[in-house]
């Protein structure tokens, strides 16, 4: 009797022992910026936009005071007025240089680490290589700002307006025998050709809007690691 107990002892315990849980479903795959995918694609084309767009604004500003400042605080120098005014534009330099930092992070899921700025005095202040870098940022960085703006609006507004180019060109004006682009490059009259022609420029820009904008935000945020990043490192 025991013998059979204690044989039937491990049977009861297997058949209460805790069964192993399947592990939980892992997420897919990711990319630097958010999900892959389609919808990952897009989610990140549209930080891209709003990256390049912006950049235009930020960078008129950031020009302005940066050219101005250094101008003028360098030119009344001789005087002593110069020094505050070289440190009033290295400290807004340093602080659009954050800003711009904060949306390189945003737009590539890569932060720019903060370096570690001089504190103290008007002296360490102009000794501090890196506002000096922030200020150079400022300047050199409006030109390309300025075309990936432009290259940002045409490939995708312009694009979206040629796509839709049938819908709103009975509005533009024709003189007697003009039918558009087509009758102006190759001489066909023909308002059919007109219309064809440009949603094929809508076709061919919005299917490149991707790669054109991400090689344009690639550009003005390697600049911006290049000169704003720690340059001790």
């Amino acid at each position: 009797m025991n013998e059979t107990l204690e044989r039937s002892a491990p049977l009861a315990t297997d058949r209460t022992a805790p069964r192993p849980v399947p592990a939980a479903p892992q997420p897919g795959p990711t990319g630097p910026t958010g999900p892959a995918g389609p919808a990952g694609r897009f989610e990140r084309f549209g930080r891209e936009v709003g990256y390049l767009l912006t950049g235009l604004p930020l960078g008129i500003v950031a020009f302005t005071l940066a050219v101005t400042g250094f101008s003028l605080g360098l030119g009344t120098l001789v005087i002593w007025v110069g020094l505050p005014v070289l440190v009033w534009t290295l400290t807004t330099s340093r602080y659009l240089a954050g800003v711009e930092r904060e949306r390189v992070g945003s737009v590539t899921g890569r932060p720019i680490p903060r370096p570690a700025y001089r504190s103290g005095g008007m002296l360490r202040v102009l000794g501090d290589a890196q506002a000096w870098r922030d200020l150079v940022h400022a300047i050199v960085s409006f030109p390309l700002r300025v075309v990936t703006f432009c290259l940002a609006v045409t490939w995708t507004v312009g694009g979206l307006g040629a796509l839709l180019y049938v819908t709103w060109s009975w509005a533009l004006p024709h003189e007697d025998g003009e039918e558009g682009l087509p009758d102006l490059i190759w001489g066909v009259e023909s308002e059919a050709a007109d219309i064809a022609f440009n949603t094929g420029i809508g076709v061919v820009l919005l299917a490149t809007a991707i790669p054109v904008l991400r090689v344009c935000t690639a550009m003005q945020a390697g600049l911006a690691r290049t000169l704003l990043a720690d340059g001790t490192r």
